[in-house]
């Protein structure tokens, strides 16, 4: 890090304008929404509060900008993309400090899974397009990729950059304009990103920025008729109402939803290895993640002594200041989120849990600011609610399995179906369960870290569609047949 621990320096980060057609716009209205730092609680800067007025513009200049960017040969979109990747590269420790105030993640860790997987998200994107055939012959046919048209990016506040990135970058590239629209709660970063964007010679209106709550701006956008294809990455019940209202003008979608994931540990697998492996993928970002393995599925035989070890893990944690080397916890990213975080560990206690570490009580000299306790509840049935909803927070339930068969029918007993792992000693073994999962993505034994190149999504209530490598491009474009005598 380049700054030294406890770097805050009050509110900085004041943005008053919309980037829309390639210009720095004032808004309709002089309202605003202000954002907060994770670690204070206090005002951090403020973004325009947009409008359906707002939104109007944005999607002209987007429509307006659609002909020529479609027409624009591939080489040259991914040149652009290119120069975003560069100037990105360049501004990686601001997107991490950003990211970090705003989030909470700690610093160092924003840098790498935050600001640097984003860029590798952007590079991948850059290399693609040399690669990907945009058409192929089918017998007498020419088949032929093309732009969807204008679309809507509605991302999360817990990956901000990321989030942004894995759908701007592929849609970019497959010639389609965006009008993005960020969580009200931590969209600073992306005002670097649309200056970024600026500088990297875009054409005016490819890319535009609209920020706002989402009842209002982000309602107007997917709602918007100017709109060909929503991309919306949130949570499940708001997934459902952008779903109506997309569907309702039959807009292509893409939905990346919730997930309540398991890892699952079989019998012969090294129990301490895949406990902590599992609590500590739990508990980055503070648990706000929706691929994190929030349930630990174990041995009944061995619950006990896995419980024992989550603990163990858990309360080694140091949580803390962001800006502080020694913290491996950061906080929540908003005061209700936190809440929220809070009453469902005592709904699990309520329930019957067994609270092995954690609780609700604020950390010990941090009543300021979101903070939770990294929590591990032990004993926990499928019924409970701290097995079955989507907490989003630094939380763990540890459930009891008997062999491989229940293992499988408690992971596949949620309604999400996003992300999972699985651990043995026997990969062969552990591949064969792993493909009776019902759910996009999962960790074989540890895995191999994120890839980026890989398509990510989910079954059932986690979504529609996949993100990232070919399969996100391939969202962003229609398939039309060329017939030949």
């Amino acid at each position: 890090m380049t700054r030294p621990p406890r770097a805050y320096c009050g509110r900085v980060h004041d943005h008053d304008r919309l980037y829309i057609g390639g210009k720095w716009e004032h808004p309709a209205t002089s309202d605003l929404v202000e954002v907060s730092e994770a670690a204070t609680g206090e005002v951090l800067g403020s973004v325009p509060a947009a409008g359906a007025a707002d939104v109007d513009r944005a999607v002209a200049a987007a429509a307006a900008a659609f002909e020529g960017w479609a027409a624009t040969p591939v080489a040259e979109r991914a040149a652009a993309l290119g120069r975003l990747h560069a100037a990105m590269a360049d501004r990686l420790v601001d997107f991490g400090e950003l990211i970090a105030r705003e989030v909470g993640m700690p610093a160092a860790k924003a840098m790498v899974a935050q600001a640097g997987v984003a860029l590798v998200v952007v590079e991948s994107y850059v290399d693609l397009a040399a690669r990907f055939a945009f058409e192929e012959a089918v017998g007498n046919a020419k088949v032929v990729y093309e732009p969807v048209g204008v679309v809507a990016a509605v991302t999360p506040w817990n990956y901000p950059l990321l989030q942004a990135v894995s759908k701007v970058a592929p849609a970019l590239l497959a010639g389609c304009p965006v009008v993005l629209k960020p969580s009200e709660v931590a969209p600073l970063s992306l005002f670097l990103l649309a200056a970024l964007v600026d500088a990297a010679g875009f054409p005016p209106g490819t890319f535009n920025l609209v920020t706002g709550t989402g009842a209002e701006a982000g309602e107007a956008l997917v709602a918007h008729p100017g709109v060909d294809k929503v991309s919306f990455t949130g949570s499940t019940p708001v997934g459902r109402r952008v779903a109506q209202v997309a569907g309702a003008s039959f807009k292509r979608l893409t939905l990346e939803l919730g997930g309540k994931s398991a890892s699952i540990v079989l019998d012969d697998a090294d129990l301490d290895e895949a406990v902590r492996a599992s609590v500590l993928q739990a508990m980055l970002n503070s648990g706000q993640m929706c691929m994190a393995w929030s349930r630990l599925v174990v041995p009944r035989e061995r619950h006990d002594e896995a419980a024992r070890l989550a603990a163990k893990v858990a309360e080694q944690l140091v949580v803390g200041d962001p800006f502080s080397p020694a913290t491996d916890v950061g906080p929540l990213a908003s005061g209700p989120h936190r809440d929220r975080v809070r009453a469902a560990i005592e709904a699990g206690v309520a329930e019957g849990a067994t609270l092995v570490a954690g609780g609700p009580e604020p950390p010990a000299g941090l009543e300021r600011g979101y903070y939770v306790r990294p929590t591990i509840f032990a004993d926990v049935t499928e019924h409970m609610s701290v097995a079955t909803e989507e907490i989003f927070g630094p939380v763990v339930a540890v459930m009891a399995h008997d062999g491989d068969g229940d293992a499988v029918r408690i992971a596949n007993s949620s309604p999400f179906g996003l992300h999972g792992a699985v651990f043995s000693g026997d990969r062969a073994r552990a591949e064969g369960l792993a493909r009776r999962l019902r759910t996009g993505q999962v960790d074989v034994c540890g895995g191999g870290g994120f890839n980026p190149w890989a398509p990510f999504g989910g079954y059932k209530e986690s979504g529609w569609g996949r993100e990232l490598g070919r399969w996100g491009l391939e969202g962003y474009l229609e398939t039309k047949a060329l017939q030949f005598p």
